[in-house]
């Protein structure tokens, strides 16, 4: 056989895909003529397409020998020495092959850079691909990608844009524009951008969890759970997948399957962030104990990195004033902030020196509220931990309390660093912190009785009456008559946050309203503006035989009108065992009595404390059994009605001279909690 129709049987079988048989005529055109270069170069090609490169670069070099420089030959050579990992030789290579001027080359070049992080001249190459031939779909994928890294999104969309018009079944280049997308905040766009890749490649995990994410940035947390669990069912051992879908249970109140991936993720390689939301979440996860609680937050201290106090013996300050240091994130949110800003309200300056360390970008002031002169304020939002515990150091603080708590996880190594001679922890601390620093916690009788202490790393100290004492001292709606004077039927409701609404309370609620005689239950907040939200609590209610039509789920609303959702309900239930705080303080401010149990954990009592503090006693139950029954009897009872209406006229007074609301008699005895615990240091 001649040597041509050799060539031409080896080339037909070479792209047929029969390497064999290819080999095999190009072998025999080489014994007949062993200088034959387009023999030579076809055999680079096959056996750089085999994975043979080393076998590749010593062919073309010798076809390079026989035939001189080539464009086509430094091409192959250079893809060769590119998956050798000899980048250097690689990129001479393809620069002589880029003198041909043919777009494969220069999108060849362009890949090699992107893979030695030279993402300007990547862009340049793939650009210069793209100009010889506009219809080129890898290239414009790759040019795509390239202005990606380079967080050019615009450009990098509309690139992708035209990848996937050149060739609408590229996946990669679907998923590209879907990441790009995503990074743009489009997400409408990127969803079903998303769901066509995963069309052509159903079984790519890691596509399935790009449009999780894009559903979770939307808080569709139910739709992102779909996703995740289809990208385990892919590939079990994919740890942050099974973290994420962790975070996706805690949104929707399914703590107790949260805990469980929690626990998976954290057997992966990275430990840490699975660690920080097990230590985050755990007290509401109702299976978890205290003692659960107590191992979770010690494990996640544990990972801290260790830190050499600023001082190891800090002394008390030398002004006749004590100096007390407040540090929280959430000092503008007024309404959750009620207790804190009631107690600076009443402190007595004359014996106290406030000092505000906000980590808030906003305004520290709440609006309406008047600061005192003598206050000292101090931003530290974009201070580091030990630039802000150097501040606090130098402002010789006395008494430091964290009210932050485990909702600012970057902030809690400050307290490491001992920037006061005593640290304590109120106000939005429900649990152990775990960790060593913390001197004491302050709760009340209701909230931590002494048999539990044990399961606390601190000192409890335990002031007289309710620990969140407070006051409403902003606008808020009137209160009106009860809706069942109306109707006749009861209307519960609950203005908890989702992740509050666990399995355990949708059960509860739904046997409530089983037996309410056509009673319905209200919900809002802002998770429900979510159709998924809305449509995983419609299921979980059907689940127990409760009708849609028996829920109203309103979305987030300014304030003001998120208050006036309290003149839909005439009774309020309580979320557990992630009690109510704010949200039942101002349940119970716009007259509606909120019923509540004595759970097993502080986080479980909140409700209690509140409620006992307030003369609201009737309505703590001593468990779970006897708060639903007290509901359904009370949505039985044809007096309700009138009892209801009673409540509500007399309710704002009832609370104002009760020590829920005795803002300066708290004041004092915080006052004199802080002069015991400095007499002790």
């Amino acid at each position: 056989m001649s040597e041509r129709k050799l060539l031409e049987q080896g080339l037909a079988h070479h792209r047929a895909g029969r390497a064999r048989e290819a080999a095999d005529c190009y072998q025999q055109v080489l014994r007949a003529n062993g200088t034959q270069p387009d023999a030579l170069y076809l055999l680079g090609v096959l056996a750089h397409e085999a994975g043979n490169h080393a076998a590749a670069v010593q062919v073309i070099q010798r076809a390079i020998q026989v035939s001189g420089s080539q464009p086509r030959l430094h091409e192959v050579s250079g893809l060769a020495l590119m998956a050798l990992d000899r980048l250097e030789e690689a990129e001479a290579n393809l620069l002589r092959a880029t003198e041909a001027a043919t777009p494969g080359a220069f999108n060849n070049l362009g890949i090699l850079r992107k893979r030695q992080q030279r993402w300007d001249d990547a862009v340049a190459a793939f650009e210069r691909a793209v100009e010889l031939n506009g219809a080129f779909t890898d290239a414009l994928y790759n040019l795509g990608n390239a202005y990606h890294a380079k967080q050019r999104y615009a450009e990098a969309a509309a690139v992708l844009r035209r990848a996937v018009d050149s060739q609408p079944d590229h996946a990669d280049a679907l998923a590209a524009l879907g990441e790009t997308l995503r990074a743009m905040g489009r997400y409408d766009e990127a969803a079903p951008v998303l769901r066509k890749a995963i069309q052509l490649r159903p079984g790519d995990a890691q596509l399935r969890c790009s449009l999780a994410a894009v559903f979770e940035a939307q808080r569709e947390f139910a739709d992102a759970e779909e996703c995740y669990r289809a990208a385990l069912e892919i590939d079990p051992a994919r740890y942050e997948t099974q973290h994420n879908l962790g975070h996706c249970f805690f949104e929707l109140g399914r703590s107790d399957e949260a805990l469980d991936c929690f626990r998976k993720a954290e057997e992966g390689p990275s430990k840490a962030l699975p660690r920080a939301m097990l230590a985050v979440m755990i007290p509401g996860a109702p299976k978890a104990t205290n003692e659960d609680v107590l191992v979770a937050r010690e494990a996640f201290a544990a990972d801290m990195p260790a830190v050499e106090a600023l001082h190891t013996s800090l002394p008390r300050g030398d002004s006749a004033r004590i100096r007390i240091g407040y540090i929280s994130s959430f000092f503008h949110r007024q309404n959750w902030m009620k207790p804190v800003w009631s107690l600076i309200a009443q402190h007595d300056r004359d014996q106290f020196e406030l000092h505000l360390f906000s980590d808030a970008h906003e305004s520290a002031m709440p609006e309406g509220y008047s600061a005192d002169a003598r206050d000292r304020y101090h931003d530290i939002s974009k201070q580091s931990n030990r630039e802000a515990a150097a501040v606090m150091a130098a402002q010789k603080i006395d008494l430091l309390i964290d009210l932050n708590g485990y909702s600012k996880l970057h902030r809690l190594p400050l307290f490491t660093l001992r920037p006061a001679p005593v640290i304590v922890g109120w106000f939005n601390m429900f649990a152990t912190t775990g960790m060593d620093c913390y001197d004491y916690l302050i709760g009340d009788e209701q909230v931590i009785p002494p048999e539990e202490e044990r399961f606390y790393c601190e000192k409890i100290i335990r002031v007289e009456g309710s620990y969140l004492t407070f006051d409403v001292s902003y606008p808020v709606p009137e209160i009106v008559e009860p809706p069942c004077v109306q109707s006749g039927r009861i209307a519960f409701g609950c203005l908890a946050p989702l992740y509050k609404i666990t399995p355990q309370a949708i059960a509860a609620w739904a046997e409530i309203l089983q037996a309410a005689r056509g009673g319905s239950l209200v919900l809002r907040g802002s998770a429900l503006q979510s159709s998924g939200a809305r449509r995983y609590l419609t299921d979980a209610f059907a689940e127990h035989g409760i009708a849609a039509e028996r829920l109203r789920l309103h979305g987030p609303a300014p304030h003001h009108q998120f208050l006036e959702t309290y003149n839909e309900i005439d009774i309020a239930l309580d979320t557990f065992p992630y009690n109510g705080g704010t949200t039942t303080t101002e349940a119970i401010w716009q007259g509606v009595p909120v019923i509540a149990f004595n759970g097993d954990r502080w986080v479980s009592r909140t409700s209690a404390s509140i409620l006992h503090a307030g003369g609201l006693s009737e309505f703590i139950n001593r468990d779970l059994e006897s708060y639903i029954r007290q509901a359904i009897q009370l949505a039985q009872d044809p007096s309700t009605p009138e009892r209801l209406a009673g409540l509500r006229r007399n309710m704002r007074s009832r609370l104002r001279s009760s020590p829920v609301c005795d803002t300066p008699g708290f004041a004092r005895r915080m006052e004199a909690i802080y002069r015991r615990l400095l007499d002790r240091a």
